[in-house]
């Protein structure tokens, strides 16, 4: 394994960890965390061409990832966030620091506490525009429930595998969580 890539595990391990002691998930629920075989992970390198005309150009349409989240590294700006409300808001990269996006399997375990980021990419500049993209997910055969749910609050979403939610996705990109809610 690419050191590089070890060292994105850990911190994915960490920050993984960080969240489920947020949500209050007991040491137990916990197990499956930083075992190497439980883990699954991609590493995506995107090269966004020059394009000298930006304004006519389309980076990366509107989506979700389909992980517990990604991590992602830019140096130039182009990454752009919908909050509701509010619109399109550009996340400006910053020296040193990496971008954590929270995808639709950490929603569903989170029981929605932690919403999937929906993100594009779009040509703001008249340079070549290059990410690095760490996605951090369970295996295919993992289940997928709400955890850390306080006594009487309600699931919203019913247990489902990673391979049965990704499959859904596939078929409609924007109605998966909608798919599996109770």
């Amino acid at each position: 394994m690419v050191d590089g890539q070890k060292k994105m595990e850990e911190l994915a391990i960490t920050i993984m960890h960080n969240i489920l002691e947020y949500l209050a998930v007991s040491e137990e629920e916990m197990k499956w965390l930083g075992s190497p075989e439980v883990a699954s992970t991609a590493l995506q390198l995107n090269s966004y061409p020059l394009c000298p005309d930006p304004n006519r150009a389309i980076g990366l349409a509107p989506h979700t990832d389909n992980s517990l989240f990604t991590i992602l590294h830019q140096r130039i700006s182009g990454l752009q966030i919908f909050k509701e409300g509010v619109g399109w808001g550009f996340v400006q990269p910053v020296t040193g620091a990496l971008v954590v996006n929270v995808g639709d399997l950490l929603h569903i375990l989170s029981n929605a506490r932690f919403p999937s980021v929906v993100h594009r990419v779009v040509m703001k500049e008249a340079k070549q525009r290059f990410s690095v993209a760490f996605f951090y997910s369970p295996p295919a055969d993992f289940n997928l429930d709400p955890l850390g749910l306080s006594f009487g609050q309600i699931p919203l979403y019913r247990s489902v595998t990673v391979a049965e939610y990704f499959g859904r996705k596939a078929k409609d990109l924007e109605k998966a969580l909608a798919s599996i809610r109770i």
